[in-house]
């Protein structure tokens, strides 16, 4: 290997989300619970599978951690909205985000995102449903 390349020490999708936590929106709750403690970010569209579909659409086979870091900011620009957009991107405890993954799956399917958010959302009107009742039986 040349001595200029930098071999991957790490997960490619590292490389990307390095680039964009920054722009990641500024939520300090779970979604669901309203929780403030051991939040973490959900990408509705998984960003691994993001990665793996641009990298397949323009064939591109990634040599080193240098080459990620070149061609990232294209993968930006078509895919930024999915990858920052606080619609696309839920915060979640830990708890609530194990139990999303265990219906989706650990690398959900690209065309689930919509019916990730949809569940985020049944799950909060449960969970507000939940405390209005505990709360009214405590009255």
């Amino acid at each position: 290997m040349a001595s200029n390349t930098s071999p991957l020490k790490r997960l490619e999708v590292k490389y990307l989300r390095d680039g964009v936590k920054a722009n990641y929106p500024d939520k300090h709750f779970c979604e669901i619970c309203g929780t403030t403690s051991d939040l973490e970010n959900h990408h509705y569209n998984t960003v691994t599978l993001m990665w793996d579909k641009f990298k397949r659409d323009h064939k591109i086979v990634v040599r080193d951690s240098d080459h990620i870091m070149e061609i990232r900011g294209d993968f930006y620009k078509e895919y930024w909205d999915k990858l920052v957009s606080k619609e696309e991107i839920a915060c979640l405890c830990v708890e609530h985000h194990r139990k999303l993954h265990s219906v989706y799956g650990k690398d959900p399917a690209l065309p689930t995102a919509e019916k990730q958010k949809r569940w985020v959302v049944k799950q909060r009107d449960k969970y507000e449903l939940g405390s209005k009742t505990t709360n009214s039986t405590e009255s």
